[in-house]
């Protein structure tokens, strides 16, 4: 008879993928295959971006145990979930794609055998797109190591790709931004030192911008098969700090009277940003000719923006109340107020993004589903074509 210890189980492991940029510092001496990444800039300068893809070994049972529990509004609890692949990170395999620029003091264009990184991620994301996949640039917030950090952007793609609400025949791969945010739980420190980070971070997402905006026109100048997918962008928390400062930027090295169009939403989680941040003038004001759409996500019993707003000295924030004059948003801006149906438990209120019907809304829009479409739990608030509540 067999013991119970020889009895039980091996768990199921499943594979998880991920791309990622990031401006961090390398852990390990192989700069090409770190075990991880720090709480500093890159050692070759605070724009310096290394573009890599990682695997991890899962548990299936314990993902599938997240997926299934109700996470207060609605099945999915991708919060859970990011805390659980968090832990796991430390174990990925990592693999940054290599690069050889032969002089460092010319323009690359301007040479013979230079390999970039970029060109690597995005050949690898294009062969992907052609399989029916969607791609998502994710940018996370404050007080986020780089373990927590690949957690969440795990959750994040795992989420929309079992939601019950997703198109069966489409899938969305996550590419990973990592800024040095310190990973630190030092409210008055931290917080401080994640901001300038976040601003010097902006700068660098600017130059990946810049980078697949000149990859995509290339590929159209060789009459490449389109493949009809999207690329979107979501943003947690000081993450749109971090895209607010990338945009004078993409500005400066954009020829025409408009910015590049390349994205189809621009989803803005809990945004940590100034209410008024649109209007004319604004630092925002100029976002939406990135995208086709722009949606806010707030919560006003959000305690994160109630940390920003008093105790930092900060203006009323976008990620509680929502925009400081929502009539005045431009016509692509739809603001979706989460506060009805947002638990109060610990952070969860400001990570809502992750969880039941606030992530399958955010799916329904990479499927291309109308903002009123019936599929969505949500309803115009007041007689305003681009404000809605969740319900």
């Amino acid at each position: 008879m067999a013991s119970p210890k020889s009895a039980q189980k091996k768990p199921v492991l499943t594979t998880m993928n991920l791309f990622y940029a990031t401006n961090r510092n390398h852990i390990g001496e192989d700069r090409w295959h770190p075990s991880g990444y720090g709480t500093k800039f890159s050692d070759d300068g605070i724009e310096n971006l290394r573009f890599g893809r990682l695997t991890l070994d899962v548990d299936e049972a314990t993902v599938n145990q997240h997926l299934a529990t109700t996470a207060g509004y609605g099945v999915g609890n991708g919060i859970g979930l990011s805390e659980y692949l968090g832990n796991m990170a430390g174990s990925a395999c990592i693999s940054a794609y290599e690069e050889n620029i032969p002089d460092p003091t010319r323009y690359q264009n301007h040479q013979e055998g230079v390999q970039l990184g970029s060109q690597a991620l995005f050949d690898d994301l294009k062969g992907i797109m052609t399989c029916a996949t969607d791609v998502i640039i994710y940018i996370h917030g404050f007080n986020v190591s780089w373990n927590d950090a690949v957690g969440g952007a795990l959750a994040l793609q795992t989420r929309l790709n079992r939601s019950t609400t997703g198109d069966t025949t489409q899938s969305v791969a996550v590419v990973l931004f990592s800024w040095p945010s310190d990973g630190m739980a030092l409210p008055f420190v931290s917080y401080k030192s994640d901001r300038t980070e976040a601003s010097g971070s902006g700068k660098a997402f600017a130059r990946g911008v810049l980078k697949l905006r000149d990859y995509l026109m290339k590929i159209c100048k060789r009459g490449d098969d389109q493949c009809g997918q999207d690329i979107h962008l979501l943003c947690h928390s000081m993450g749109n700090y971090a895209l607010q400062e990338a945009l004078p930027k993409i500005a400066d090295y954009s020829s025409g009277r408009a910015l590049p169009r390349l994205f189809e939403h621009i989803f803005m989680c809990a945004p940590d940003v100034d209410a008024d941040c649109f209007e004319e003038g604004k630092p925002l004001a100029r976002l939406p000719e990135l995208a086709r759409f722009v949606t806010i996500y707030h919560n006003q019993q959000d305690k994160a923006m109630y940390v920003s707003d008093y105790t930092k000295g900060n203006p009323e924030r976008l990620g509680c109340d929502g925009a400081a004059h929502p009539t005045l948003l431009n016509a692509k801006i739809h603001q979706v107020d989460c506060t009805p149906i947002v638990l109060e438990e610990g952070l969860v209120e400001h990570s809502y993004y992750l969880n039941g019907f606030v992530n399958d809304d955010i799916r329904l829009s990479t499927d291309g589903v109308p903002l009123d479409g019936a599929a969505r739990r949500r309803e115009m608030k007041g007689v305003w074509p681009n404000l809605w509540v969740m319900k």
